[in-house]
């Protein structure tokens, strides 16, 4: 059986770069190892397929190339703006149904917004000598300690003193995999505020080697964390943030990602991630 798949840029800037995601559309008669073996084939970091729902708008279940996920940002982005080109989101105020529970999703302008969760902080100095030697940094090099920041899903915050050593980092990919068993991490998330942009606020670069990731583009459950964690932590006074990704990536994918924290007496207690997305091209494979 021959399954259409729409590769989707996510959180493009001004129409280009992204983080490519593939996207299944009418996926409801696949099993879960059909699903997977699309995922090898069409080898991205995530892909996205669409089915009914009885609770949602939308079923979303998200595929790496190794194991099914719980949420994906720029696969959600991909999927939503995709949805909305072909006139199948007749209100904006949309969701979808994952593994892990039911989530907002808003459609507007050209942009898919995605619902995050309210954050949990979990500070880790006992892991922090190991944290600097899986990226080959010096403590010299570094200006916040990893901490474990959840939104939905977790990821291992680093923040470093500029661009340039942002983007000369040289990963041990088995030892951040191994950290990212240990902890039950989607990956690192590794930020500066050293960004490229004066627009922007942070600039990132995201290594999840445990999900078959070495690095990639665009991370939208990871940028939400980074909002919270800009927010609570480095007290950053403001409830929308622009976060760079693949500005830093040896063959770059510039990538723009928004998010907006939902602030209540100056408490976060949810947030939305979003962006832009653009159709690059469609593969035909095998289910």
């Amino acid at each position: 059986m021959q399954i259409e798949v729409a590769i989707v840029n996510a959180f493009v800037s001004q129409g280009e770069g992204g983080n490519p995601a593939g996207v299944v559309l009418n996926a409801d008669n696949l099993s879960s190892t059909q699903k997977l073996n699309i995922a090898k084939q069409v080898g991205l970091s995530e892909t996205a397929f669409v089915s009914q729902s009885q609770s949602a708008d939308f079923k979303l279940d998200f595929f790496t190339p190794t194991r099914q996920i719980a949420h994906c940002g720029h696969a959600t982005i991909a999927t939503f703006n995709l949805l909305s080109e072909k006139g199948l989101i007749h209100n904006p105020n949309s969701s979808k149904e994952t593994i892990d529970g039911i989530r907002a999703v808003n459609v507007m302008q050209n942009a898919a917004f995605m619902e995050q969760v309210q954050p949990s902080y979990k500070a880790l100095p006992d892991y922090q000598d190991r944290v600097l030697a899986s990226l080959n940094l010096a403590a010299d090099q570094i200006t916040d300690q990893a901490i474990l920041v959840n939104t939905g899903n977790s990821f291992l915050l680093i923040g470093v003193s500029d661009k340039q050593v942002l983007a000369d980092i040289k990963p041990n990919y088995d030892e951040i995999e191994a950290i990212s068993e240990e902890l039950d991490l989607i990956g690192y998330y590794v930020f500066s505020l050293d960004r490229f942009l004066p627009s922007s606020d942070a600039t990132s670069r995201m290594f999840g080697p445990r999900y078959g990731i070495l690095e990639e583009a665009a991370t939208g459950m990871a940028a939400g964390p980074l909002a919270c964690y800009l927010y609570d932590q480095k007290k950053m006074d403001q409830s929308r943030f622009i976060i760079e990704q693949g500005y830093a990536m040896k063959v770059a994918s510039p990538s723009l990602l928004n998010a907006e924290l939902d602030l209540e007496e100056g408490e976060i207690k949810s947030l939305s991630v979003g962006g832009s997305a653009k159709v690059s091209s469609w593969l035909s494979v095998n289910a």
